[in-house]
């Protein structure tokens, strides 16, 4: 690594004012790297402790992590664009994850999103996650949450719901609120 000269990211993340670093998350982070060989193995793990912390991974998040663990930030970078668990903006304090794999589909999995989109008015075709105004919920597909025969499942958050119907739909969006 030229540690004189540091490659720009080619499509940056957006960008998070302020980003500060607290003492506690960075002695988490150098505890973190303890148990790796090497400071590039903890990449994912520490990725996971900010966006534990600030809820994304910033373009901040991505430089600062980098510079912790003597990587350029395209090494950090290709990480975040890849694996589908680290968040790219702000997500609603509700993630709302509706699995779309193919007996979810067959269940009414796409239904269901569209149900959820239309009671909290968000499009419905649109591609990605989506977050409503106030920053309450995000809605989005995702791929196989492992019960495929008690179609269509989902989760809000940590929580997990089986052959959800639109009435039940309705009920744990009440619950949030």
């Amino acid at each position: 690594m030229n540690a004189l000269h540091t490659e720009p990211i080619p499509n940056p993340l957006q960008s998070q004012g302020g980003f500060t670093v607290s003492a506690a998350l960075e002695a988490e982070v150098d505890e973190l790297v303890t148990h790796y060989p090497e400071k590039r193995s903890a990449s994912l793990m520490v990725l996971h402790a900010i966006q534990e912390q600030f809820g994304w991974i910033s373009q901040e998040a991505v430089e600062w992590t980098a510079k912790k663990l003597e990587l350029q930030p395209i090494n950090v970078y290709e990480l975040v664009t890849f694996y589908p668990m680290f968040r790219q903006k702000l997500m609603g304090k509700y993630q709302i994850k509706v699995c779309r794999t193919l007996s979810c589909a067959l269940g009414g999995a796409y239904e269901l999103h569209k149900h959820f989109c239309g009671k909290l008015g968000l499009d419905a075709h649109a591609h990605g996650p989506q977050t409503t105004k106030d920053g309450m919920f995000t809605v989005e597909f995702v791929e196989c949450l492992a019960s495929c025969g008690t179609a269509p499942v989902m989760m809000c958050n940590d929580a997990f719901y089986e052959g959800v119907s639109h009435k039940k739909a309705d009920e744990i969006v009440a619950q949030c609120k």
